[in-house]
């Protein structure tokens, strides 16, 4: 158990990422928008979250126009959804080792 830190994902390093993941895993197809206000982000900053997971292809994206007005939504792949398991799978172990060492 010594190396499980390098079992932790950088690419879920900062948390706003760790917030759009979170959401996008149990939601099927979520738009631009109900991201943007749910995490409480700026266009510029939750762009650059979601380009570096689309990158790592943790993310796909959906364009299309509703009436006329365009609308982007956002899913995690299956590799994404993997790698946050994984992830979150890492945290958990880290915080069970912090809280038996506690118990000494």
């Amino acid at each position: 158990m010594k190396n499980i830190i390098t079992q932790l994902n950088p690419a879920f390093d900062h948390r706003n990422r760790l917030g759009i993941m979170s959401i996008l895993v149990v939601n099927d197809w979520v738009e631009y928008n109900t991201l943007k206000e749910l995490l409480n982000l700026t266009d510029g900053n939750l762009a650059s979250h979601l380009k570096a997971l689309e990158s790592a292809a943790y993310i796909t994206i959906q364009k299309r126009f509703v009436g006329r007005k365009p609308q982007t939504s956002y899913a995690a792949t299956d590799a994404g959804k993997a790698a946050f398991k994984t992830h979150l799978d890492t945290l958990e172990a880290i915080l069970r080792m912090a809280r038996e060492g506690e118990d000494d």
